[in-house]
This record gives C-alpha cells, structure tokens and sequence, in this order.
C-alpha cells in the first residue's frame, strides 16, 4: 500500500478480503494510524474510546456509526453505556488489521463535529 493521508483513507471504500490474505504488517498499520486522531493500537486491534454529555448523543453517535458501518460492509465492536463508546476494529477473515480498518475509523472520525460540543475524543 503507498504512503496514504487522511483524505485517502476516505475517499476509499472497504473492499472483501477473504480468510487468508495477509494481514497489515504491525509496521504498515503503524504508519497509518497517525491520521485517524486519537486512535491506538493494541496487537491486531485499533480502537478508540468517545464520551458525550449524555444519552441521547451516544446513541446517535451509534446510529451514525452503523450507518457508515452497513455502508462499509465493515463492522465494529462497540461498548456503549450511557456516555461513552468504545470502539474497535479488527479484520476477522485475515485475523489482524486490514486497510479496512482504517478507512472505517477515518469516516468514524467525520461523525464528530464541532457541533457536538459536548464530545469529546
């Protein structure tokens, strides 16, 4: 994969990877995870972890997340209590993190807007 930016991870759209193909070396995955603000990796994960004023803005931080996710055909693991989300992706099929990942994590972050003043990563 070339050097990607921001705008690249979301221009692009997830694509099926199959059980098999190889996994983003821990090098690769590293190079890319500076340009999705706030997110960490732990081994074969990224995740990161969105609190909010209350109820109301996590659940339709949620309902926007899925949304994108159905999109993606790329779907999350998600903890959500009363104002805070936690999120991760991982790639089942190549059992590690896939560009997939990433693309999805850079069109999470578009779901928090200056509006929200309350959010915060």
């Amino acid at each position: 994969m070339k050097t990607a930016t921001l705008i690249d991870l979301l221009k692009r759209r997830s694509h099926p990877v199959r059980a098999g193909d190889a996994p983003l070396t821990h090098a690769a995955a590293d190079l890319l995870l500076p340009l999705i603000a706030g997110w960490q990796r732990t081994g074969d994960e990224i995740h990161k972890t969105y609190s909010f004023a209350n109820y109301h803005d996590t659940i339709a931080f949620v309902n926007a997340l899925a949304f994108v996710a159905h999109r993606e055909d790329h779907h999350p693991e998600l903890e959500v209590s009363y104002n805070r989300v936690r999120v991760r992706f991982s790639t089942h099929d190549v059992k590690g993190l896939s560009e997939n990942d990433f693309i999805c994590a850079a069109k999470v972050e578009t779901l928090i807007s200056p509006l929200w003043t309350d959010a915060t990563p």
